[in-house]
């Protein structure tokens, strides 16, 4: 069992950064977490802020430099990629307002010096949102992004030593070109998930590229891995985060089925267990942070540090411990209220806890009224003609009901149609609001009002003059919020 306890005042010295999305942070040993760049109100950052986790202490380094126009470090950005080598930071491209940037930087945190790299080889185009990671302690692999015109599907390798890039050759299928995603190196492969692609659809397919060690002598060709158990959503911008023997994927968005004019975004924990190869829930025993994407997790040792972040509307400032429940922190949860950091003011934040309630209120208000507009559905007898469909015409329903038994479930007639729907209906008793996914919302309530009306069929509305099914089609919701 693990929790999220978010932190309090007591938990670190100093200054903590100011809120931001799109912004990076990497381990550097285990001595100190550095948070580059990220955006916020529109406006691009290009701070560095360090967490000393021995010493529990946010600080801002005075870091000196040269850069080809003069400046001292790299000018302001979000959507970049940083990967750490060593004492070393490098950071490639990302987005300053509508235009894509190209330029390499490596950051010595030893020193705090910034450096301009002037590398050569195949060079990789301008973009923002890749993704990239270290192979061992000298080359990093980058996979992806977006130009501004199209969306990428490149590999490219850099060896921070000759500072040569060189775009890996790949044969064989290939992902479909995307950004928003994430690539994490597991021994000798990369992985890539996620992201959003050509077109714009969000993407929840999980590669492996082969081919990135030159001591294997490997032919470089992707390979599509469907894995077993609990897979997550489709979904981009989110994080995925290496430790022990599982990586840890948190938040992101997508869209939402028939809301697809919505991003809807996400809290959930998901593993990938690199032991057994399946996806399985994390067991968390209170309830996560506020949903978000582009935000940046990272761990120390048993525990991971979730930092800002995006939610369609707020940029999040705030801070996340997620510790398994022996640790102190976790104690320190469940026997009192932590005293909660302050947010940052940039974006008016400050009454965090009461302004958030508010916000969740108006959003599950107005989630209510499109359920409710693309279901047909009302919450009043003020439409007593609503006709009820019988399961076996709700071919939607059916569908369900098929795939959860088996292919050729039908071939026996009505009877096995009933016997599915009753298969269908044990499987939603069993699962929890959160396991639902939301394209089986709609046959999900079209199926309650259809039981509602059975059990009151024989109390026919003699005050309103209406047939029982009509008159008590929704006599149990009350408001709204309980559907």
């Amino acid at each position: 069992m693990h929790y999220w306890v978010r932190a309090s005042s007591s938990d670190f010295g100093g200054t903590v950064p100011q809120s931001r999305s799109g912004h990076s942070a990497v381990n550097i040993g285990k001595s100190k977490v550095v948070v580059f760049g990220g955006l916020v109100d529109k406006r691009f950052l290009s701070d560095v802020v360090v967490f000393d986790i021995d010493n529990k202490l946010w600080f801002q380094p005075e870091c000196t430099g040269n850069g080809s126009n003069g400046q001292v470090g790299p000018g302001p950005r979000a959507f970049h990629i940083a990967v750490a080598i060593d004492c070393h930071m490098f950071i490639f491209g990302g987005r300053f307002g509508s235009r894509r940037l190209g330029d390499f930087w490596v950051l010595d945190t030893d020193i705090w010096q910034w450096s301009e790299l002037t590398s050569f080889g195949d060079l990789p185009s301008p973009r923002d949102f890749a993704a990239a990671s270290a192979i061992g302690n000298r080359k990093i692999v980058m996979y992806g992004g977006w130009d501004g015109k199209k969306w990428l599907s490149d590999v490219y390798v850099l060896d921070t030593i000759s500072l040569e890039w060189m775009q890996l050759p790949v044969t064989g299928s290939v992902p479909p070109p995307r950004c928003g995603h994430t690539a994490t190196m597991v021994e000798k492969r990369l992985l890539i998930y996620g992201g959003r692609g050509g077109g714009g659809p969000i993407m929840g397919d999980l590669w492996a590229l082969k081919g990135l060690i030159e001591e294997e002598n490997e032919t470089p060709g992707w390979t599509q891995l469907k894995l077993p158990g609990q897979a997550p959503s489709s979904r981009c911008g989110h994080t995925i985060t290496s430790g022990g023997h599982y990586l840890l994927l948190f938040g992101g968005h997508g869209t939402g089925g028939w809301l697809s004019r919505y991003d809807i975004y996400y809290n959930d924990t998901i593993i990938l267990d690199r032991l057994s190869a399946q996806w399985k829930r994390l067991p968390i025993g209170n309830e996560p942070p506020p949903a978000r994407a582009y935000h940046s997790m990272t761990c120390l040792g048993s525990l991971y540090l979730l930092f800002g972040g995006f939610d369609g509307k707020s940029t999040f400032g705030d801070i996340w411990w997620l510790v398994p429940e022996e640790d102190p922190i976790a104690k320190r949860y469940t026997e009192s209220p932590p005293k909660v950091l302050p947010e940052n003011k940039d974006v008016g934040m400050e009454n965090y806890n009461s302004q958030f309630a508010v916000k969740e209120s108006q959003r599950e208000s107005s989630a209510i009224v499109e359920l409710q507009k693309k279901l047909d559905i009302s919450v009043s007898l003020s439409r007593p003609g609503l006709q009820i469909m019988d399961e076996l015409e709700d071919e939607e329903f059916l569908e369900l009901a098929s795939r959860l038994m088996g292919a050729g479930v039908f071939s026996n007639g009505q009877v096995s149609r009933i016997q599915a729907t009753q298969v269908l209906r044990d499987h939603w008793k069993k699962s929890t609001p959160r396991s639902i996914p939301i394209k089986e919302l709609g046959p999900l309530l079209r199926d309650y009002q259809r039981l509602i009306a059975r059990h009151l069929a024989n109390l026919q509305s003699t005050e309103l003059g209406l047939p029982g099914k009509e008159a008590y089609t929704f006599y149990h919701l009350k408001n709204s919020s309980q559907v």
